[in-house]
């Protein structure tokens, strides 16, 4: 299974704002941080925006944040909201398939287990809970340190 390059993003937009302790970033810092380009993550960030995962202002004092505590992001419901689908073989959608054989295909079976376990996986994590090395992705990403409250 591959996740699409909008989840991909999606993902890490929500890392290096994890990492800023509720300080806000924009999206230019995050595209320069990462490599990636800047075009790609103002949908991401808007549809996060919309999901209740970031609050995104507007504005000389804008910027974006966390709309949560990172304990409250779960990593399996961020990925199910921003894949497109979740149909790892033609039979998983009856109105488009075509396969001859899917009526008593076991293959399929065995594919939608592992599709299922791939997701309760993700299930058991918060994104505060993949934050835990969060010096060394601070590092690797030159989020400076957030100043003492």
């Amino acid at each position: 299974m591959q996740l699409t390059l909008y989840t991909d993003y999606a993902l890490r937009v929500l890392l290096y704002l994890g990492l800023k302790s509720g300080e806000r970033g924009t999206i230019t810092e995050i595209s320069r941080s990462y490599g990636i380009s800047r075009n790609h993550l103002v949908k991401v960030v808007h549809q996060l925006g919309l999901l209740g995962y970031l609050d995104n202002l507007r504005g000389r004092a804008g910027g974006l944040a966390l709309a949560m505590p990172p304990e409250k992001i779960n990593i399996g419901e961020v990925v199910r909201k921003t894949e497109p689908n979740f149909k790892l073989v033609e039979c998983f959608d009856m109105r488009t398939n075509t396969c001859p054989i899917a009526p008593v295909c076991a293959l399929k079976g065995a594919l939608y287990e592992a599709q299922k376990q791939f997701l309760d996986v993700l299930d058991r994590y918060t994104l505060a809970d993949v934050l835990g090395n969060a010096r060394d992705l601070k590092m690797l990403l030159r989020v400076p340190d957030s100043p003492p409250d």
